[in-house]
C-alpha cells in the first residue's frame, strides 16, 4: 500500500517592511523578494475535472492565492509579513482540505514551513567548501581518497511560542556560526567525530552540536553534491539520490483538446528516499553508488522513452508512474520507501510506502 502526496509551487515579486525590529536591522528597511510559495497536499479522489490533473490543479490553485500577493506592498495585505504570516495567510486563502504544508521562502537561503499540526518550522540553508575522504570504504572506492565538495546544510528548527520567523531564522544563524568556523575550508576527517565523515555522520555531527544550542532543532540534511544528501532528525537516518529523466508523456483520461492529451516531455527529476540504520563500519545507511548501480535498470525504463507506451504504467501521470517506480525500486533496493517525481521544479508528487508521509523540511 502506498500513499500520494501532490506539490505544487509558486513564485511572486512583492516588497515589505517588518515592524518592531530594530533600526539597525535590514529587514526593518522597506525591501523586497522573490518569493517562493509551496503546498503540499493529499490527492483525493474528485478534486480534479480527469485523474492524472491533481499536480496541474493544485499549481493553478496556488498560482491564484499568490496573484493576490504579486507586485504588492504585503503589509497592505498582512500586518506582519513574515514568512511564517505569509505561510499562513496562504494556507488560509487555500481553503484546501487535507493539505499538508505550507511553506513560503524569501530567499533561497531561509524560508518557513507551517505543518498541518499548525507548527512553524524555520530553516536556513548554509554552505562550507571542505575536503574529506571516507576512512572505511571498499579497497578502489573512489571516496577513500581525499576530496572535496561544497557542502550544504539546512538546518530546520521549530518557531517558539511569540517568536517572529526572522528572529528565529537569525538564532539558527547564531547557532550555526562557530560550526561554520570549523567546517569552511577545513579538511572534515580532522575535526573530533568526523574521522569518518560521511554525509550520514556529518548530520550527526551537526545535529549533535546544534541540539546543544538550539531550541527546537527539528532536522538537519546535508547536501554533499546537488544530488545526494543525508537526512537526521535526532533519531533516524534518511538518505536521497536524483535522477533526471527526459521522457514524453500523453495522459489517457485527459479530454480531447487538453494539452495533457497531445504529445508532450519535460526532463523530470526523480528523487529516491531511502531509510536504514547507520552501518556502524562504513559510517552511512546505503552507499550512494550502490544506489545508482542497483537502480539503473528503472532508470534505463524511464529515461528518453515515451511514458504513455509503456504497458506497464496505469497511465503516464506523475502519480502512476512514481507508484511504478516505488515498487520496481523496492525490489532492488528494500530501503527506499519513498518516491519524489517533479515535471517543473516543486510540482510533482510524493509517493510513500505504508502510511509514511513526506518528512520535515524534504
Amino acid at each position: 500500500m502506498s500513499r500520494v502526496s501532490t506539490t505544487a509551487e509558486a513564485r511572486f515579486e512583492s516588497a515589505r517592511q517588518l515592524p518592531g525590529l530594530p533600526a539597525s536591522h535590514p529587514a526593518s528597511r522597506l525591501h523586497g523578494h522573490g518569493f517562493v510559495a509551496g503546498v503540499w497536499a493529499g490527492q483525493r479522489p474528485g478534486d480534479t475535472a480527469f485523474a492524472g490533473d491533481e499536480v496541474s490543479a493544485l499549481q493553478r490553485r496556488l498560482g491564484l492565492s499568490v496573484a493576490e500577493l504579486d507586485h504588492r506592498l504585503l503589509n497592505e495585505l498582512v500586518s506582519e509579513p513574515g514568512d511564517e504570516q505569509l505561510a499562513r495567510w496562504l494556507s488560509e486563502r487555500l481553503s484546501l482540505s487535507g493539505w499538508q504544508r505550507v511553506a513560503v521562502a524569501s530567499l533561497p537561503s531561509r524560508g518557513v514551513e507551517i505543518g498541518d499540526d499548525g507548527q512553524a518550522r524555520v530553516w536556513r540553508r548554509y554552505r562550507f567548501e571542505s575536503a574529506h575522504r571516507l576512512t572505511h570504504v571498499p579497497l578502489g572506492h573512489k571516496c577513500g581518497r581525499l576530496h572535496g565538495h561544497g557542502f550544504e546544510a539546512v538546518v530546520l528548527a521549530a518557531v517558539q511560542p511569540g517568536e517572529p520567523s526572522h528572529l528565529a531564522a537569525d538564532r539558527l544563524d547564531g547557532a550555526w556560526a562557530p560550526l561554520h568556523g570549523q567546517l569552511h575550508h577545513a579538511c572534515l576527517n580532522e575535526l573530533p567525530g568526523l574521522e569518518n565523515p560521511t554525509s550520514e555522520m556529518l548530520s550527526v555531527w551537526l545535529w549533535q552540536r546544534l541540539a546543544a544550542t538550539l531550541d527546537g532543532l527539528a532536522a538537519v540534511r546535508v547536501y554533499e553534491t546537488a544530488s545526494c544528501g543525508a537526512h537526521y532528525d535526532g533519531a533516524e537516518h534518511r538518505i536521497w539520490k536524483d535522477f533526471h529523466l527526459d521522457s514524453a508523456v500523453r495522459l489517457r483520461h485527459a479530454p480531447a483538446g487538453h494539452p495533457a492529451a497531445a504529445v508532450h516531455g519535460h526532463t523530470f527529476l526523480l528523487r529516491l528516499h531511502l531509510r536504514a540504520p547507520l552501518d556502524t563500519v562504513r559510517g552511512w545507511a546505503v552507499d550512494f553508488g550502490d544506489v545508482k548501480e542497483l537502480f539503473k535498470p528503472v532508470f534505463k525504463a524511464l529515461d528518453h522513452h515515451p511514458w504513455h507506451e509503456n504497458p506497464a504504467l496505469a497511465d503516464a501521470d506523475l502519480a502512476s508512474v512514481a507508484t511504478w517506480a516505488l515498487a520496481q525500486a523496492r525490489e532492488r533496493l528494500p530501503q527506499v520507501d519513498r518516491v519524489d517525481l517533479f515535471q517543473t521544479p516543486g510540482c510533482g508528487v510524493a509517493v510513500c510506502q505504508g502510511e509514511a508521509r513526506p518528512a520535515l523540511g524534504a
